[in-house]
């Protein structure tokens, strides 16, 4: 193995992990808004949000 497989191999692996991740938080965010409205605010919103909110 010289050194282009060796860089090779480590990009291919640096970008399928990259994709991984992408396809995870995609499939996360969309399973998320199954439709039933529970009140519940996202991750991203702390207390201090609260107050713009419209209830």
């Amino acid at each position: 193995m010289n050194q282009n497989d060796l860089l090779f191999l480590v990009v291919f692996l640096i970008l399928l992990s990259s994709l991984t991740v992408f396809i995870v938080q995609f499939v996360r965010s969309r399973r998320g808004r199954g439709g039933s409205d529970d009140g519940r605010a996202g991750w991203w919103e702390g207390p201090w949000d609260d107050d713009d909110r419209t209830r």
